[in-house]
């Protein structure tokens, strides 16, 4: 499409760098191969460091002392990839924003497309889908699938198996980001919840360029409940519905046992029929409690309104 020699959009790029050492220079020699053909643009690279324990802050600020169009943010602790991308929605100044992978897995050359057609104004926002995702076992493949089965049959908020948070959006839906201020945050489903209008491409993840993942099971797991307490009341309508179904299976029991008692069976009425029904309300009582901890956990952090990050150090300016 032809360009305008008007003056030149910001396309700001929100970092998140949790021990990346390996990464972060390569992935700012990378956008500016991409500024050399992008250069009816400019860009912001915006580097958010999530508290790493390794070189990765030491290397950031070498890198914004050489070349004036890195920022950084330092966080006094790790906080997490969401909070990171967050500070980066609050700190960026671009006419347009992308969350974007240090480790190269998002390929920054998507960037062309997603500005065409972002260009358009039909579209506030261009969305990377994966459609290969490398190195993943069968049980996560198979978990993952599954989870967003589950998440997008509980709530109203439709969410792609293959989102990734990989995405430009304009100034404003950039803006009403930066006004959801949840503590417990699950990003796929807060684009989702802010409304406006996407448009989906696919593309192929690379492999890390260096390093290793940050992500295990365990931190999936705990972000996929985070997800699904905070974006459904599936869990406690669920309830409601445990309760009734062992409530009708013990009146079943009760029946059972009452019908062995006339027929003179030769059964410990007494033992099997306490036992039964402690057993089927310890687990409405447990698996109770435990859904509605998790509802007044969040309740909980949202009401001490803490920050949702503390900085240690930055040059935005």
């Amino acid at each position: 499409m032809p360009r305008s020699k008007a003056k030149k959009d910001l396309i700001s790029l929100i970092v998140p760098c949790y021990n990346e050492e390996a990464t972060v220079e390569l992935f700012v020699d990378a956008i500016d191969q991409l500024q050399k053909e992008m250069d009816y643009v400019n860009f912001e690279i915006l580097l958010v460091d999530d508290g790493s324990k390794d070189r990765t802050l030491e290397i950031i600020r070498d890198l914004a002392k050489k070349k004036n169009y890195v920022k950084y943010i330092s966080f006094a602790k790790n906080f997490g990839k969401e909070y990171a991308m967050i500070a980066g929605f609050d700190a960026c100044s671009g006419d347009y924003a992308a969350a974007i992978d240090a480790d190269l897995q998002h390929p920054p050359v998507l960037l062309k497309e997603m500005y065409d057609i972002i260009k358009t104004g039909e579209y506030d926002c261009v969305a990377a889908k994966s459609i290969k995702r490398q190195n993943y076992s069968f049980v996560r493949k198979f978990l993952t699938n599954a989870y967003y089965k589950i998440i997008n049959s509980i709530t109203e908020v439709e969410m792609k198996p293959s989102a990734t948070d990989y995405r430009l959006m304009n100034r404003k839906m950039i803006d009403e980001m930066k006004r959801i201020r949840e503590h417990n945050r699950y990003l796929k489903g807060i684009f989702e919840i802010v409304g406006f209008k996407t448009k989906w491409i696919e593309y192929e993840d690379n492999e890390r360029v260096a390093g290793t993942t940050k992500w295990n099971l365990k931190k999936l797991f705990k972000y996929a409940i985070t997800g699904i307490i905070s974006f459904s009341q599936f869990p406690l309508m669920f309830l409601l519905y445990l309760g009734i179904f062992f409530a009708f299976v013990t009146c079943v029991l009760l029946v059972l046992l009452l019908i062995f008692a006339l027929s003179h069976a030769d059964v410990n009425f007494t033992f099997w029929g306490l036992l039964s029904i402690i057993f089927l309300m310890s687990s409405i009582t447990l698996c109770s409690n435990g859904i509605l901890g998790l509802y007044i956990a969040q309740i909980q952090t949202e009401s001490k309104n803490r920050p949702l990050y503390t900085i240690k150090e930055d040059n935005i300016y």
